[in-house]
């Protein structure tokens, strides 16, 4: 009697195996014969048959027997012909980008049991967003074609990976593609693994910023460190009224990654942090997306100190601190956001500020 055995592992990777066995033979047995060959305990192993459970482990496989409700989420086959092995932990449902391999075919039944387990709802916004937004959306119709695409992406990439590996071993073509998956199968091991035990790594950092004040009015300045100079942008310096004392004759350019064309240079002006008056020079920007920017110049002079554990930046040359602000009160455009497709994100813009806030230590003149 011959078996095909198709099995989704507690990562979501897939194995489908043959196996011969004799009519009569247990069902506890073909469980141990099923962890030999995918690495699947026993114990944690579900057998499923005809869209249904099998749960009498001294019955043999010819009767297949099918006990209790339908198990939606799997798929059967034919009589006598093929069985169907798959391995669901308790997570189950964290398979997001499910196959159809593993029978969802009901977009309705698969988007109300992720509704209905909070936990597999997180999962999935975790690691398949796209599906999880169509989910949240509450359109039924937009949340099967992407379900659906999905499916047929996972089947499509299955057929690859079976031609490739029945492929000829010397064409390096299916050589260099079996190395590419394999280091995309390292990857997803390598980020399961930082999931499950450093989580925090994925979390969002908020950028360090202060509350000050620049001619009496009111900015958020970002500290910067690995900025050369402090800079400010066109727009800020016209607002606190210290347009007038740009220097143009230290016009140049601001290269790092990218380049910026610096207007000039505001040779002195104060800058309050706290109830401390602070001597400080601006570089003017013409196109930045913060409003100012506290380098290494003015944090060397004063000999500030970052103290991340209090969350305070300390004013060195009189002691005074004042604390980073919350996430909730950062400008806009230093708010991280993960985006996942082409558009544009503040993230962007804030690593664009960042670069361009490198300095040469030389300024070109133009």
């Amino acid at each position: 009697m011959l078996l095909t055995v198709y099995c989704v592992r507690r990562d979501l990777s897939e194995a489908t195996f043959s196996l011969q066995v004799r009519p009569d033979f247990e069902l506890h047995n073909f469980r141990v014969l099923c962890e030999l060959e995918s690495g699947i305990p026993a114990e944690e192993t579900q057998i499923v048959y005809m869209e249904r459970l099998l749960v009498n482990d001294h019955s043999g496989l010819c009767s297949m027997e099918p006990a209790g409700p339908a198990l939606p989420g799997t798929s059967g086959s034919r009589p006598h012909q093929h069985a169907q092995s798959a391995q669901h932990s308790s997570r189950r449902g964290s398979g997001e980008k499910a196959g159809p391999g593993q029978g969802l075919d009901s977009p309705a039944l698969v988007r109300s049991m992720l509704l209905s387990s909070p936990h597999d709802l997180s999962l999935l916004k975790e690691r398949n967003p796209s599906l999880a937004e169509a989910l949240l959306s509450g359109n039924l119709e937009s949340f099967s074609q992407v379900l659906m695409e999905q499916q047929r992406e996972r089947a499509l990439r299955e057929q690859e990976r079976l031609r490739l590996f029945s492929a000829d071993p010397f064409d390096l073509e299916a050589q260099a593609k079996i190395e590419e998956e394999i280091r995309q199968q390292n990857i997803e091991e390598n980020m399961s693994i930082a999931m499950e035990e450093a989580p925090e790594s994925f979390g969002q950092v908020a950028m360090l910023y202060i509350n000050c004040r620049v001619n009496g009015h009111p900015l958020k300045a970002f500290v910067d460190s690995g900025a050369q100079m402090t800079i400010m942008n066109q727009v800020c310096a016209e607002r606190c009224n210290i347009i007038r004392l740009v220097d143009r004759r230290w016009a140049g350019v601001a290269k790092g990654v990218g380049t910026q064309r610096i207007l000039g240079r505001v040779h002195l002006a104060q800058i309050q942090i706290e109830g401390d008056f602070l001597q400080c020079s601006f570089s003017i920007l013409e196109e930045q997306p913060m409003d100012m920017l506290l380098g290494l110049d003015m944090l060397r002079r004063h000999q500030c100190s970052i103290d991340l554990k209090r969350n305070v930046l300390v004013i060195g040359t009189t002691g005074t601190q004042t604390s980073f602000l919350p996430e909730g009160e950062l400008p806009p455009c230093a708010k991280l956001v993960s985006g996942m497709g082409p558009e544009e994100s503040s993230d962007k813009e804030i690593a664009n500020a960042i670069k361009h806030s490198v300095m040469d230590s030389g300024r070109k003149k133009h």
